[in-house]
This record gives C-alpha cells, structure tokens and sequence, in this order.
C-alpha cells in the first residue's frame, strides 16, 4: 500500500514542471511573446533560487514575504565591479507581476487554494527615475558606435549605425528589432511594419520613418547587398547567413557600454523616442500607437519622465487675461 502510495506521489509534477506547463499555454494559446516568456521564466528561476524549497504546499503570503526579504538583503555585483544591496520597489512590483500570472494559473487550476499576493499589499511603486537618455548621453553612444569602436569592417560599422538608429527613431523593443524582415522596411511609403507575432501587444503597427534613420537603413542595406546575404531577417549575424540572435544583440550592447561608459539598457531609447515625442507636442493618442501599447494608461507614464522645462512654455501662456 505504501508502495503504491509513493508510485502516485512521484507521478505528480513538480513545481518546476507546472511551471514549464504555464509558459506553454502562455505561448500557445494566449499567444504571448517570447520577451514576455523570457520574463516568466527567470522571475521563477529567481523564486526557486531564492527558496530552493519553494512547493504547491508552501506558496503562501509568509513564503512570498520571506522571498523578497532576501532579496532585498542579498548582496550583487553590478556594473563594473560594484558590489550592491537591495532591490527598487519598481523591481519589486515587476517580479511580483510576473508571478502572480503563474500563481492565479495554479490557482484556476485548482492546484493552490488562493493566490498568495491577493492578502499582501502592492509595492509603493513611485516613477521618479529617469528612463530616457539625455542628448549628451545618445551622443557620446552614437560617437562610440560611429568612430570610436574599432569594429571588424566597414559592414559591421554600418549594421550597428542601423541597428542604434531604428532603436532610437522607432521606438522598438529588443524582440521587436531583433523579429524584423526584409520586408517589413517598405523603402517607397518611408515605413517600417512591426508585426503582431513579434509585437509584445500582438497588434501589428506601421512607423513612419524619417529621414535621419531612413539614410542610416540605406548605408546598411546596401552594404548588406555586397555581402550576399540571403537571410530573411532585416539583422544579419557577422559570422554566418542568419538573422543577429537576442545573445548577439546582448553582446553589442555590452561592448558599446564599455565603450562610451554610459550603463545604458536598450530600453531607455524607447523611452527617449516616446519622451522626445511628446516633448515635441505629438499627441498621446499618436505615441500610443506608434509604442503599439494596448491601453493609453501605458503611454502616460512616459509623461511623468518629461523634464520641467518641457512644461515651461505652456504655464508661461496662463495669464489673467486668458484665465477660463
């Protein structure tokens, strides 16, 4: 009977394996994409090496709290070298939000008989941080990139002048630029198609392109054409006929980091793009389009990174004149 006992209790799955369940059913049949994937499954692997003996019988409001006390106190090194402790609310709140989605799963399915965090209180979640770049900042990026890094030809040179300026000038996110084809750059209309399997929202978009960037796609792609490359993707690899993987990607950031000195993550141009549109009187409704966000309340918290003197101009027109 024991025996019998222990063959069914090591026939249920692990945590570990609902968890490899989840995802799948998030990529298959709620379609979602892979950067968001990507972030379901280290927000896990964290929780599992946080409280290596995390179950279904120990996910509970004590557990989860214990979980981010130590990540709180656990010490990391950042940057170059630098030893740092402690975690943003901000951080807090995302790791969270990627957890409890696997958590009302679990939930749903009658595995656990609540979500944890539906008794535990959301982080005080403040946006103070700048996330856009500075004109200083994209400068000194767009200098390393150009001139300053001793690339390994003329090709990659240019590659990477396209790759910074469809980053800054469209405002995509890493899978979004890294899913891009051939034929989502239509050089007649001036456009650039990001499209809905690639797009985290799932919506296919269209963005203008202006002629800044258009100039820099030109110099690439006609360079691209010399090598004979074959790939469908817009990004080609330097060592083989084949789109530039998310590792490739990851490395040229890292060497152009070292290089200009900036910490920069490859996010902050969509925020500069969104920024600097709105800085520039675009309305909301439009930005929210060409970001491709699904609710306008996404867009808005870009509005809360515009600096003071974006404003200056508009309360300098109040008067008592032209007071309603």
């Amino acid at each position: 009977m024991d025996s019998k006992h222990h063959s069914q209790d090591s026939m249920h799955p692990t945590l570990s394996q609902l968890h490899n369940q989840f995802v799948e059913e998030c990529r298959y049949s709620a379609h979602l994409s892979e950067e968001t994937l990507r972030g379901y499954v280290s927000s896990f692997v964290l929780l599992e090496r946080m409280i290596p003996s995390i179950s279904l019988e120990s996910i509970d409001p004590a557990t989860m709290t214990e979980f981010f006390r130590r990540l709180k106190r656990r010490k990391r090194v950042v940057g170059r070298g630098i030893l740092k402790t402690g975690i943003r609310n901000t951080t807090v709140a995302t790791y969270r939000c990627k957890l409890n989605a696997f958590f009302e799963w679990l939930r749903i399915k009658g595995l656990i008989p609540e979500n944890p965090f539906r008794s535990m209180a959301y982080p005080r979640v403040q946006y103070e941080n700048r996330q856009y770049l500075k004109r200083e900042a994209v400068e000194r990026i767009f200098l390393s990139v150009s001139f300053g890094i001793n690339w390994k030809d003329e090709f990659l040179r240019k590659r990477n002048i396209a790759i910074l300026g469809v980053f800054l000038h469209c405002g995509l996110r890493r899978g979004e630029l890294i899913g891009l084809k051939m034929l989502d750059v239509d050089r007649s209309r001036r456009e650039l198609t990001v499209r809905a399997e690639t797009s985290k929202s799932r919506r296919r978009r269209i963005i203008p392109l202006n002629t800044s960037v258009l100039a820099m796609l030109d110099d690439y792609l006609e360079a691209r054409s010399k090598r004979g490359y074959q790939a469908s993707a817009l990004f080609v690899s330097t060592n083989r006929d084949a789109g530039l993987t998310r590792e490739g990607l990851i490395h040229w950031i890292k060497k152009v980091r070292e290089h200009c000195g900036i910490p920069f993550h490859v996010h902050q141009f969509r925020h500069t793009f969104a920024v600097n549109l709105l800085n520039k009187g675009c309305d909301t409704a439009k930005v929210k389009q060409l970001l491709g966000h699904t609710d306008i309340r996404m867009t808005l918290t870009y509005l809360r990174c515009l600096p003071t003197k974006a404003m200056r101009a508009d309360v300098e027109r109040l008067d008592l004149d032209n007071l309603l």
